[in-house]
């Protein structure tokens, strides 16, 4: 047999040709890239993959059955326990927990604790008030103490460092790891730090050894200091826990927590204009593109839903947007916590520019879409009814909240 290689011009043509039935199936399977702080990511969800502890890795993309219109269930793979009767020593977390769940950035630190701690210490995560999350096992924690208690209910930062120094007299962490958010951890952590007499290292991106990387200079620089006891990380500090479940142990304060005469108060959640914020700090985007028909009903939507509007390039272009409210690598890159698409089929711009969102939700005709197979949850069908009926729930919920108040 000859061991010429030889070339398939058809082959080709399907790979070049976005519009043919096979060209995703010609496409080669792109197992990591480079996120935008310089951390190779992984994709969990590609056929075959086998992480650092050997184990496979679940197909949730449908490939194996053929397709994402195809897609069904996968079982899960029982990871192997982490346990830590005897910590050496603690690592600290206090995740953000916006809307009482972990984010992507609360995983990313929670995989560098687990880093830090290694095989004889335990990573103990601290949460304040009432939360919704049951995955804190196999996100990393091996401890978990929840403070509850009206005290740090709503906005009170010097409450809850008063909650974190009795923590830290109780259990003496080698390090204190809280995100440098918009969304508290940057102001908790600073302020943190100023009651320790901690200098923390801020906007760290990357550990390596004894010594931290932040970034300076606006972004533009690296700034490598020595480990301190306090880090402010950045999102993509670290990859986050995937390949083992932890006994997230709850454990509780032996003492109370001071009461803090607070200068500050608060006066409860004020409602804005879903429109009036930008589309980079949005959480929750309600996004239409070319297949939206009834542009009246896709804005009586997004107010019943309390989102911000965005669109797809095509809908800026054809007039029915603004051009600041484009998502996309030509327009905004958006970070949101849920991304809802109708009606727009995913070019590879626009997907650049979602790439960020914990969370994407696609209402579409076409079950082979590209942004069906990028979407989380996938909603096939005509858009004008499946916003009618969406509309229709809301309303209907709102309702039954109001009887029960009442």
């Amino acid at each position: 047999m000859s061991d010429i290689i030889r070339r398939d011009p058809r082959a080709e043509w399907i790979a070049r040709n976005r519009l043919h039935p096979l060209h995703a199936a010609m496409q080669p399977v792109q197992h990591s890239w480079m996120g935008p702080n310089g951390i190779i990511r992984k994709n969990v969800h590609g056929v075959g993959f086998i992480g650092p502890n050997g184990i496979k890795r679940i197909d949730r993309s449908g490939a194996q059955q053929g397709g994402a219109s195809k897609r069904t269930a996968a079982a899960e793979v029982q990871l192997p326990l982490h346990q830590v009767p005897q910590p050496a020593f603690y690592i600290s977390v206090v995740p953000d927990m916006v809307g009482g769940r972990l984010s992507s950035h609360d995983r990313d630190l929670l995989g560098l604790a687990h880093q830090l701690a290694g095989s004889e210490g335990a990573v103990l995560a601290v949460v304040f008030g009432e939360h919704k999350e049951n995955a804190f096992a196999t996100a990393g924690v091996d401890r978990l103490l929840v403070l509850e208690g009206e005290a740090f209910s709503g906005y009170a930062p010097e409450q809850r460092v008063q909650g974190l120094r009795a923590v830290d007299n109780q259990f003496n962490p080698r390090h204190w790891l809280l995100p440098d958010s918009r969304t508290g951890g940057g102001e908790l952590g600073r302020r943190f730090a100023a009651a320790l007499g901690e200098r923390p290292a801020t906007r760290v991106w990357q550990v390596k050894g004894e010594a931290c990387i932040g970034r300076a200079g606006a972004g533009l620089q690296d700034l490598a200091r020595p480990l301190a006891r306090l880090i402010l990380a950045a999102a993509e500090c670290a990859e986050p826990v995937s390949e083992t479940r932890h006994e997230a142990l709850p454990v509780e304060l032996s003492t109370g927590v001071a009461r803090s005469l607070s200068r500050i108060e608060d006066l409860g959640a004020v409602a804005v204009d879903p429109g009036a914020i930008p589309m980079a700090e949005a959480e929750f985007i309600f996004s239409g593109g070319n297949g939206v028909k009834d542009w009246a009903l896709f804005h009586q939507t997004a107010a019943a839903l309390g989102a911000t509007e965005g669109a797809s390039r095509v809908a800026v272009d054809d007039g029915f947007m603004a051009r600041d409210r484009q998502v996309g690598a030509s327009g905004t890159w958006v970070t949101a916590r849920v991304y809802v698409a109708v009606g727009i089929s995913g070019a590879i711009q626009h997907l650049q520019g979602i790439g960020a969102c914990d969370k994407v939700v696609a209402i579409n005709l076409d079950p082979g879409c590209d942004m069906i197979k990028r979407a989380d949850l996938s909603v096939i069908g005509d858009s004008a009814a499946i916003l009618q009926a969406l509309i229709a729930a809301v309303e209907a919920y709102r309702n039954e909240a109001k009887r029960d108040a009442a």
